[in-house]
């Protein structure tokens, strides 16, 4: 983990790491979860993770998997109830969505030139399993914090949490994580630079997913082959 305390102001970071380390065997009863490449994680100094959001349970799970403090821009309405207060003290961040607020970015900003990690999920992943559509209309909220940081981005791609249409009850599915190779942080100024940087992050996520699929494709035919 890297020295650096690496949360919010108001963060605790005793509950912070309670919670992480809660969150490495939490799922175990629940998913077999393997990660690729998991030396691809920088160790320490600031890191932008971008993950593709097909299922609830993404967040929480990857939360407990990279070694290090890591925190997560997640959407506002996670924040109603007595799970925002908890979600604040571990040092998540509300964004309210369709509403111009800054404040989440800075929080962010200072949290990577303390040398830590954010993690962004790109808009409309979640929900209809469509990566490829929703990575492509990502926000470039996650380019912007690269480069005001100089921190690298590290794309992340997640399969198998989300339950396919029609299916029933799953009992212990298989889930794959793939860590990509981390990008360098983006240096290209004005909006046409955080263009051709989201871009080359969302691209670099389809890759991944794509490359997860074929995997669980080929295991699958195994399974049934003997």
């Amino acid at each position: 983990m890297s020295r650096a305390r690496a949360l919010p102001q108001d963060a605790l970071g005793w509950l912070h790491d309670l919670a992480r380390w809660i969150g490495t065997w939490l799922w175990a009863p629940f998913y077999r979860v393997r990660v690729h490449h998991p030396e691809r994680i920088p160790a320490d100094g600031p890191v932008v993770l971008v993950a593709n959001h097909s299922a609830f349970v993404d967040g929480p799970l990857l939360f407990g998997m990279f070694g290090r403090r890591v925190v997560f821009l997640v959407k506002a309405e996670m924040f109603r109830g007595p799970l925002g207060p908890l979600l604040r003290l571990i040092g998540q961040v509300p964004v309210r969505r369709a509403v111009v607020d800054r404040r989440p970015l800075t929080t962010a900003l200072a949290v990577l030139r303390d040398g830590g990690m954010v993690a962004v999920f790109p808009e409309g992943t979640r929900g209809s399993g469509d990566v490829a559509g929703g990575v492509g209309a990502a926000r470039q909220g996650a380019a912007w914090l690269a480069r005001a940081s100089s921190a690298p981005l590290l794309p992340v791609a997640v399969r198998g949490t989300r339950r396919p249409d029609g299916a029933g009850r799953r009992f212990r599915p298989r889930v794959e994580v793939l860590v990509g190779e981390p990008l360098p942080a983006p240096s290209a100024p004005g909006r046409d630079g955080l263009a051709a940087a989201t871009t080359e992050v969302a691209t670099a996520l389809r890759t991944l997913v794509r490359e997860l699929e074929s995997y669980t494709a080929e295991v699958a035919g195994d399974v049934r082959e003997q």
